[in-house]
C-alpha cells in the first residue's frame, strides 16, 4: 500500500544492472533534483537538473562553473545565463528524457556522482562506484 502511494506520486529511483534498487526517494508531480559530480580534470561540481513534470522526467537546467574541457553551452539548446561567480547555468534546455530514464557509469569517490533533491544527498559513487546504473523516474502512468 505505502508503495503504491509512493509511485502514484512518483519515485526516483537508481537501479543496478542485476536489478537491485540502490535508491529510492519520492518525487512527487512538481518535485526537482539534480544529478551532481566533480569534474574529472577541474575537480569542480557540474549540475544538471531535473523535474518530475506531467508523469516525464525533464532535464530543466544545467550549472557549468567554468568553460572547462567538455563543458559548453550548445547554441539553440537552452540559454546560457551568468551564476555571478564566474560560471554559467544553461536555462531552460526542458528536454523529456526519453522513456524516463538514463544510464550512467558512476565515477569514483573522486569524480562523487550524488543525487540531489530536498533534504537529500545520495552519493551514487559510495554505492556503486565503477559500475553502470540506471537512473529512472517511475510514475503510477507508467507502471499501468
Amino acid at each position: 500500500m505505502l508503495a503504491h502511494a509512493q509511485s502514484a506520486a512518483g519515485v526516483l529511483e537508481v537501479i543496478d544492472a542485476e536489478g537491485e534498487r540502490l535508491v529510492s526517494l519520492a518525487m512527487p508531480e512538481g518535485a526537482g533534483w539534480c544529478l551532481e559530480w566533480n569534474h574529472s580534470v577541474e575537480g569542480f561540481p557540474v549540475r544538471d537538473c531535473y523535474r518530475h513534470r506531467d508523469g516525464r522526467m525533464v532535464l530543466e537546467r544545467s550549472h557549468l562553473p567554468d568553460f572547462a574541457a567538455g563543458l559548453d553551452h550548445i547554441p539553440g539548446r537552452g540559454r546560457q545565463v551568468s551564476d555571478g561567480e564566474g560560471g554559467y547555468w544553461i536555462e531552460a534546455i526542458d528536454e523529456p528524457v526519453p522513456g524516463n530514464a538514463y544510464r550512467l557509469r558512476v565515477g569514483s569517490m573522486a569524480v562523487d556522482h550524488r543525487l540531489v533533491a530536498e533534504g537529500s544527498r545520495v552519493s551514487l559513487s559510495a554505492l556503486a562506484a565503477g559500475r553502470r546504473v540506471t537512473v529512472r523516474l517511475t510514475t503510477a502512468a507508467a507502471s499501468d
